[in-house]
């Protein structure tokens, strides 16, 4: 069986820092896989290495049955993937309109269907009123929803989308999930990164845990929650805070409080303690320079 993603033994490292390490991922294809991690734990730079961008220390990566790393199965990955990476480098000279028709030449798509398609996933991102403005104008929630348009586009086989819901009001939340629930019910396949766990429990199929650059739990969602809830399951894994490590009494009880009210109404302000000299005088110390500046 060939898998939509496959590594062995995949490693990435820098200098010292080994941020991945020996991570053998199985995803299936037609599945929505969540990818699962704390801040740090290499989730980015995994996706990195899956779509070509970082090139592994060691380790080996299949791609829909290819190797990223052969030329010419390299063009044919692209063909049929779309990415939503990390950081968004849209064109800022581009508009929303102009950047969807370059993206849709880069995978020789027929200008017609380019246009139909367009028109189609701005009107459902809710983008068509800020269509003809420049993407530099854009905030980063409208940036995020053009980025996912132009990795729908060509529509391919495979989506790599790290942090899609980062940004996006619930609406387009929503929208997006209802999305993702259509394109993989055809069979085609989802790799999303994100720390919305609630929103990786409502859509995802398979789960993948990493952290400190290991992966420490892959399994489908049901077999990873095992009746308990994904978020208890995710902090067993990554390590969750013990109640006694955390210790802020000041913070629960109160004590300490500085620069308020007494009534709590706001800050309060108190008087410096008499040093026993005067304050200057601001007024005087203007004049004072305006003279030297204007001498009479």
């Amino acid at each position: 069986m060939t898998y939509a993603i496959e590594t062995k033994k995949l490693s990435r490292y820098f200098d010292d820092v080994h941020a991945v390490k020996s991570v053998d991922l199985v995803v299936q294809r037609g599945s929505l896989y969540g990818f699962l991690g704390p801040n740090g734990a290499g989730k980015s730079t995994t996706i990195k290495m899956l779509t070509g961008i970082l090139v592994p220390s060691s380790g080996e990566v299949s791609i829909l049955g290819k190797n990223p790393w052969n030329r010419a199965d390299a063009i044919s990955i692209k063909q049929q993937t779309g990415v939503v990476p990390e950081n968004l480098a849209l064109f800022d000279n581009l508009t929303a309109r102009e950047y969807l028709t370059f993206t849709g030449r880069m995978y020789s798509m027929d200008p017609s269907t380019i246009r139909e398609r367009s028109e189609e996933l701005l009107s459902l991102l809710k983008l068509e009123e800020v269509e003809k403005k420049l993407t530099v104008e854009y905030s980063h929630g409208m940036k995020k929803k053009l980025a996912l348009a132009a990795a729908l586009l060509p529509n391919p086989d495979l989506l790599f989308l790290d942090e899609p819901f980062e940004g996006v009001d619930a609406v387009t939340s929503r929208v997006i999930r209802d999305i993702l629930a259509i394109y993989v019910r055809r069979g085609s396949t989802v790799f999303v990164t994100s720390h919305v766990l609630e929103i990786v429990e409502r859509i995802c199929t398979h789960v993948g845990i990493i952290a400190g650059g290991q992966l420490v739990e892959q399994a489908s969602l049901d077999e990873l929650r095992q009746g308990s809830s994904l978020e208890q399951r995710f902090l067993e894994k990554v390590g969750r805070p013990q109640e006694e490590e955390i210790n802020l009494a000041w913070l629960e009880d109160g004590r300490g409080r500085s620069g308020l009210a007494p009534g709590g109404n706001g800050p309060a302000i108190e008087e410096p303690a008499d040093s026993g000299q005067d304050c200057p005088d601001p007024n005087s110390q203007l004049s004072e320079s305006q003279s030297r500046e204007n001498p009479s």
